[in-house]
This record gives C-alpha cells, sequence and structure tokens, in this order.
C-alpha cells in the first residue's frame, strides 16, 4: 500500500521489519527470507544501489540454495542486477544476469503461461540494451542523430541528459524537435522516438525506458466551489481539461474491485499540451487527468489534489521507438544504451 501510495521512506521501514521478522522465525535461509531481500533490494535500486546490489545478490543466493538453480524464482533478482550493473557502468555483468534471467524464465514457465510473454519481453530489452552499451563502447559514434521526444517530458527529464550523452560521443551531432505530436519516423527522417503510452501495433521497435502513473487532480478552490466526485460516473457533472493526443479521447477508465469503470466526459477545455492542462487545473479551471510527472509538483504543494484514489489508473510506457532492430546504427545503439542506464526503465 506505501508504495502504491509513493510514500517510499515508509515502503522501506515496513519492507525492513518484515526482512527482520522473518530473519529472527527462521535460522537458515528461506525463500521467505529471500522474497523480502528482494523486495527491499527492489524498493532501493534507485534509492541506495550498492545495498540494493548486496540484497539482491543475497536474494538470488538464498533462492539458488532452497529453490534449485533452475527455479522461475531466480529471473526476478537476476533481472534486477542486471539493470544495476549497466546503470553503474559493467555492461559485461549486465549481459551475463539478463542471459541467465532469459534462460530460467523461458525453461521455467511454458510459452502459454501469462506472465511468460511479458518477462521475456522485458529480459529482452535488458539483454538488447547491456549488449548496445558494449557495442557502443566499442565503437564510435558519429554523425547526425535525430531525435523527437514529447514537449512536457523532454524538457523535464531528457533536456539535462543530452550534454553528457554528447560528451561521451563528440563525434556525434545531436538534433532534438520537441513535439506532443506523433511523427513519421521515416518520412520525417527520425531516428529515435520517445513516447509515452500504451503503443499501438506497428512495425516500429519499441524498448521501454521507464514508466508514469496517471493521476486525477483538481485544485482545492475547484472542489470547494463543485464537490469531489466519488464514483467515476460522476466526471459526466463535472468541469474537464482534456488532453487532446490522450489514446482513449475523451472516454476515461478506471479499474476497480466492481471491473473497469468506463466514462465519457465532456471537456470544457481541451489543450494539445499537458502543462496548460494541469496549469488550467491549478487555477480552478476544472479536472484534470495528467500523469505524475507533470502533477508531482502540484500535489505536493497542494495545488492539486488526487481524486478517487480507490479507483486504479494505468500505468503508461515510456518508450524508445526506432524503425528496425536490423543493422541497427551505433549512434542509436548508443542513445538506446545510454537512455536505458539513465532513465532506469521499471520492472
Amino acid at each position: 500500500v506505501y508504495h502504491e501510495l509513493r510514500r517510499w521512506d515508509d515502503a522501506v521501514d515496513t519492507m525492513e521489519q518484515a526482512l527482520e521478522m522473518r530473519r529472527d522465525l527462521f535460522d537458515e535461509p528461506n525463500d521467505l527470507i529471500a522474497t523480502s531481500e528482494f523486495n527491499l533490494g527492489r524498493l532501493l535500486k534507485d534509492r541506495d544501489p550498492d545495498r540494493a546490489e548486496r540484497l539482491l545478490s543475497r536474494a538470488l543466493a538464498s533462492f539458488r540454495a532452497t529453490l534449485g538453480e533452475e527455479h522461475g524464482y531466480l529471473g526476478y533478482p537476476l533481472q534486477h542486477l542486471s539493470m544495476l550493473a549497466m546503470r553503474q557502468g559493467r555492461p559485461t555483468e549486465a549481459v551475463a544476469y539478463a542471459r541467465r534471467a532469459l534462460e530460467i524464465t523461458r525453461a521455467a514457465l511454458p510459452s502459454t503461461h501469462p506472465r511468460q510473454g511479458q518477462l521475456a519481453r522485458t529480459l529482452l530489452d535488458a539483454l538488447e540494451a547491456a549488449e548496445e552499451a558494449l557495442t557502443a563502447g566499442a565503437q564510435a559514434a558519429r554523425g547526425v542523430l535525430r531525435v523527437n521526444a514529447p514537449v512536457s517530458y523532454g524538457i523535464r527529464h531528457l533536456a539535462d541528459l543530452w550534454a553528457p550523452f554528447l560528451a561521451q560521443h563528440p563525434a556525434l551531432r545531436l538534433e532534438v524537435t520537441l513535439s506532443d505530436r506523433a511523427v513519421d519516423l521515416i518520412e520525417d527522417g527520425v531516428d529515435v522516438a520517445i513516447r509515452i503510452g500504451r503503443l499501438e501495433q506497428s512495425r516500429l521497435i519499441a524498448r521501454r525506458l521507464a514508466t508514469t502513473g496517471i493521476r486525477l487532480c483538481a485544485a482545492p478552490s475547484y472542489l470547494a466551489v463543485h464537490g469531489q466526485p466519488e464514483h467515476p460516473r460522476d466526471l459526466v457533472e463535472h468541469r474537464v481539461i482534456g488532453y487532446s493526443y490522450w489514446a482513449g479521447g475523451d472516454d476515461w477508465v478506471f479499474e476497480s474491485d466492481a471491473g473497469p469503470q468506463r466514462v465519457r466526459v465532456q471537456p470544457q477545455m481541451q489543450s494539445n499540451n499537458g502543462e496548460t492542462c494541469v496549469a488550467a487545473a491549478v487555477a480552478g479551471g476544472g479536472i484534470v487527468l495528467q500523469p505524475d510527472f507533470l502533477v508531482d509538483q502540484a500535489l505536493q504543494a497542494g495545488a492539486l489534489v488526487e481524486l478517487l484514489p480507490a479507483y486504479q489508473l494505468p500505468v503508461l510506457g515510456v518508450y524508445a521507438v526506432y524503425p528496425s532492430r536490423r543493422q541497427l546504427a551505433t549512434k542509436v545503439r548508443a542513445l538506446l544504451a545510454y537512455l536505458t542506464e539513465q532513465l532506469g526503465a521499471s520492472a
């Protein structure tokens, strides 16, 4: 619950208590202790990488000792150890961890298992990223690299990454364009596009870099006048600020124990820019549905209030999209390895 509420300190404290309780209960390592070590290591991956690596390594050793070398559970700590090795500039180790994780996952889960495809895709992405880091390190990236990204995400999360990337690749020239409209990579001559959301099927290749949650919010001033919605269906009676490029259009879907709740809203205002939508909501203009990275600051400051927290909203992937895996240019490999390392794909 603390993890879902993004109360990271409380989540870590609670997981540490659970780990200590299990260590007190059992004299020898077992799969319960290993599970707590894995969960705590996963939580600490971005906050304390060294401790996270120690915990994940212990979890891996415990799973091996208690469950055997081929048990599917081994794939989970191996996956996160691969990601940590990538972030810390150890691509050779990252490749070894990812390959072993992929072997175990494919052997442990039948191809028809619903989790097999998802885990295999995640591990293939991790393996590709690690191998690309090795390739990029061996060859010089050169020429013009054209990147397209959404406006707000490009400013908030990518802008300060470009200078260090170019410092690593001085023979490269970078052209970055920002647009919330999905560009045609082939027609517009774009090498890599950053896209957020659930991608439609296409011939393009997508590498997941990170994830972002979605929040339903409104300003206290708006709620003081119009009240809070108690159920998704109440949104049809409220002023809504819509995002023009939202994949579902005016259909917003909320998950609950009773199943999906689909609501067709009627926006009083629409914009093709998320920051404009958020600013309008902060000013009391209505209810907005926007990603974490755009609303977190306003939520922490009290300028916005989260609505309907009992209902789940989708988690969106942040992807690097490119035309083909075949004969992938060194400059593209270098960027994919760099962004995977910097943004740290969520598992």
